[in-house]
C-alpha cells in the first residue's frame, strides 16, 4: 500500500531544534528534502515553484495597496562566501523587484554607531505589502561585535533579548519573519577563495579581508551558535540551510519563502469603495446600457 502522508516541508526539516546548537553536526553538503539528482533537477523544481511564488507575492504587494498591513522579512546570515549575495540574484530573483525592498548592512557608519544598534535596522523594515530582503542584519550586533570585541560581553550578551523582542513585535504587527543561516564549511569557503582569485572576472569579488576573517573561524561558529541558542523563538525561527551546494541552498531557501508566504493565507483583496458589476455597466458601449 503507498504512502499517503505528505512529504515533510523543507522549513520543519532545516528549522534548528530550541537550545544549544551544535553547528559541526550539521552536514554542510547534506540536501535534506530533495528528492532530484542535483544541479538540473532544482533548477527544473524552482521553475515550478516561480509561478505559486509570484502569485503569492502579487496577493501580498495587492493586500498592502488596499489597506493590509503584514509584510514579509527575509534574513540572511552566513560566513564570507556562504552565498548571501547569489542567494538574492537566484531566489528573491524569482520575485517582482516592485514588491522586494532589499538592504545590505556594512560596517555601520558613524551616525549609525552613534544610535541604537537597532535604528539602522529598523528605518529599514519592508512597508505593508513588501517583501525585505536583509543581507546580514541585527544579528551582526552579537556576532561580529563579539568576535573581534568592539563591544564588552556585558554589552552584547544582553542584546539577545533585545533581539527577541524586536523581533517578536515585529511579527505581531504583521511581519512574518524568515532568519535563514546560510551554512558552509571552512573548506568549501577556501575553493571559493580560490575560485574567485582564478577567475579574473570574479576579481571584483575578492576581498583579502576574507581570509583575515577566517582566522576567527571558531570563533565565528562560537557566536553564531550562541546566537541561534538564544533567539530561535517560535514567532522567528532559524533555518540553517546546507550551503556547499550552491542549487541546494537556492532551492531550499526558495522552498522556505514559498511555504512561508503559504502560511499566510494570502488572497486576493476585494474592491473597496466600488461595485465590479456597476463598474462593468458602465464600460458598455454606448446604447447597450
Amino acid at each position: 500500500m503507498a504512502n499517503s502522508e505528505p512529504a515533510p516541508r523543507i522549513s520543519d526539516l532545516l528549522r534548528l531544534p530550541a537550545g544549544a546548537v551544535d553547528l559541526q553536526a550539521i552536514d554542510t553538503r547534506a540536501t535534506p528534502g530533495f528528492t532530484g539528482s542535483g544541479k538540473a533537477d532544482a533548477t527544473t523544481a524552482i521553475c515550478h515553484l516561480r509561478p505559486h511564488l509570484a502569485d503569492m507575492q502579487e496577493q501580498l504587494y495587492a493586500e498592502g495597496r488596499t489597506g493590509g498591513q503584514r509584510s514579509l522579512l527575509l534574513v540572511l546570515q552566513g560566513m564570507d562566501t556562504a552565498g548571501k549575495g547569489s542567494t538574492v540574484k537566484h531566489v528573491v530573483g524569482l520575485l517582482d523587484p516592485m514588491g522586494v525592498q532589499y538592504h545590505a548592512f556594512k560596517q555601520p557608519t558613524i551616525e549609525e554607531r552613534e544610535h541604537h544598534f537597532l535604528w539602522r535596522v529598523k528605518r529599514r523594515l519592508p512597508p505593508p505589502g513588501i517583501v525585505g530582503v536583509f543581507d546580514r542584519s541585527h544579528y551582526e550586533d552579537v556576532i561580529v561585535v563579539r568576535v573581534h570585541e568592539l563591544v564588552p560581553p556585558e554589552t552584547w550578551s544582553c542584546r539577545y533579548s533585545v533581539i527577541n523582542r524586536f523581533e517578536g513585535k515585529l511579527v505581531a504587527s504583521g511581519t512574518r519573519v524568515v532568519k535563514c543561516f546560510l551554512h558552509i564549511s571552512k573548506e568549501e569557503q577556501r575553493r571559493r577563495l580560490l575560485a574567485r582569485l582564478d577567475d579574473p572576472a570574479k576579481h571584483w569579488k575578492y576581498n583579502p579581508g576574507d581570509v583575515d576573517e577566517r582566522a576567527y573561524w571558531d570563533e565565528y561558529q562560537q557566536a553564531y551558535s550562541d546566537a541561534f541558542a538564544q533567539c530561535n523563538t517560535d514567532a522567528a525561527p532559524w533555518y540553517a540551510v546546507p550551503a556547499d551546494r550552491k542549487w541546494y541552498r537556492n532551492w531550499a531557501v526558495t522552498k522556505i519563502l514559498t511555504e512561508r508566504l503559504d502560511e499566510m493565507a494570502l488572497t486576493w483583496p476585494n474592491p473597496q469603495g466600488w461595485n465590479p458589476d456597476k463598474e462593468r455597466a458602465r464600460l458598455a458601449p454606448d446604447g447597450w446600457a
